[in-house]
């Protein structure tokens, strides 16, 4: 069926109490997004920060009485912010589809270097001798489509990975691990701090039929010490300047590091942390995101 969409752009710090709000006049789902393309950096423990233009979006069952519906919210206003302004909106009727199908058939194979594609498991691969990586993402993030996924794995497509050592620090969906498994990596330790990036990563292992004596998964607390050949860490700017020390350790004298996640504008801070530890090359751009490498000490 369609739907009624409503788009509020309001103060941050109001954004609980709107989306309350949005419920109780009978909205279906909530969501917040950045209202004026600006990038939201990691927050600091213990806090949910907003972006500085936040906009609200409702779903609506399209038989939703629309001035009914603007009445409730201008009253609702008038208890949130007295002496503000009725926000500015807009609504559209969105015609109902089948997203998942649709989103399933826009999923192409990608190409990764020379060696690499990421396939969806759905559909056929382009070359059955390359490594081919079944993937279906899931609930956890990082498919290749994105810019910081896709240098991270060209930069494993490059290496010589055979007989490897891997740690995959922040594994997400465990695509950047399971490549260098598939690049013939001997071990694979993947970890994250999400219990469903950790299954998602368990569950597309299987899904590429990769030897479960080959991979280990833990929370970060949980690793055991070792030294690793490759690490590669797709997170962001903050954690990966405050690991620093933590991802030098995991890393054996002469091994690979390949952080990504990062910004343009925070990958000089970034290679002031490694640089005790690691022999850094020049950073490699993709859009507004930076891809660092270097080579153990």
């Amino acid at each position: 069926m369609p739907w009624l969409q409503m788009k509020l752009d309001i103060e941050p710090q109001k954004a609980e109490a709107y989306e309350d709000l949005l419920l109780a006049l009978g909205c279906c789902a909530v969501t917040l997004e950045d209202g004026a393309d600006q990038p939201l950096f990691e927050p600091e423990l213990g806090t949910t920060p907003l972006w500085d233009k936040t906009r609200i979006t409702g779903l609506f069952d399209a038989e939703t009485d629309l001035q009914q519906l603007q009445q409730g919210l201008r009253t609702g206003h008038q208890q949130i912010a007295p002496d503000n302004p009725f926000p500015s909106y807009k609504t559209e009727i969105l015609e109902d589809k089948d997203w998942e199908r649709e989103w399933m058939e826009n999923f192409h194979p990608m190409r990764f270097g020379e060696r690499l594609w990421v396939c969806p498991s759905w559909k056929e691969v382009p070359d059955p001798t390359a490594a081919n990586l079944m993937l279906d993402p899931g609930l956890a993030f990082g498919t290749g489509t994105h810019p910081t996924t896709a240098l991270c794995l060209e930069w494993l497509d490059a290496q010589d990975c055979n007989g490897a050592e891997v740690i995959d620090y922040g594994c997400g969906s465990g695509i950047l691990g399971i490549a260098a498994l598939l690049l013939g990596a001997s071990k694979l330790v993947a970890t994250d701090i999400d219990p469903q990036a950790l299954q998602a990563s368990l569950d597309n292992a299987q899904r590429n039929q990769i030897d479960p004596k080959l991979m280990e998964l833990y929370y970060p607390d949980k690793m055991p010490e070792l030294e690793a050949d490759i690490l590669v860490a797709n997170i962001l700017a903050g954690p990966l300047v405050e690991l620093a020390p933590v991802l030098a350790k995991l890393v054996k004298s002469g091994g690979k590091i390949a952080l990504s996640g990062v910004l343009e504008s925070q990958a000089e801070a970034l290679m002031e942390a490694y640089q005790p530890w690691f022999d850094l090359q020049p950073a490699t751009q993709r859009e507004e995101w930076m891809r660092l490498t270097g080579v153990k000490r």
